[in-house]
C-alpha cells in the first residue's frame, strides 16, 4: 500500500460513488435513521409516585442524631 500524494483525508468527489454534482447524496445511498428505543426492555408495572417511606427516613434521622450526640459528648469529655 503506497501512501497518497494528496495530503487531504477527504475522498475525491470525482471518484467516489454515490455523490451527485456538488457533493450531495441521492436518496437511498444513506442508511435509514435509528429507530427509537421505546420498545426496548420490559414494561414497568410498578412506578411509585412518592419519595421515600417514612420508616427509613426516620431510622436514618435517628441514627444521624445519635452519632452526632456521641461525637458531641466525646468532644466535651476531651475538653474537660
Amino acid at each position: 500500500m503506497t501512501p497518497s500524494k494528496d495530503p487531504s483525508p477527504e475522498p475525491d468527489p470525482d471518484t467516489s460513488t454515490g455523490l451527485e454534482p456538488g457533493g450531495g447524496v441521492p436518496p437511498g445511498e444513506t442508511p435509514p435513521a435509528e429507530s427509537s428505543m421505546s420498545g426496548a426492555g420490559p414494561d414497568e408495572t410498578h412506578n411509585p409516585s412518592r419519595g421515600w417511606a417514612k420508616g427509613p427516613v426516620t431510622l436514618i434521622s435517628v441514627l444521624v442524631v445519635l452519632i452526632a450526640a456521641f461525637f458531641l459528648v466525646y468532644a466535651l469529655v476531651l475538653l474537660l
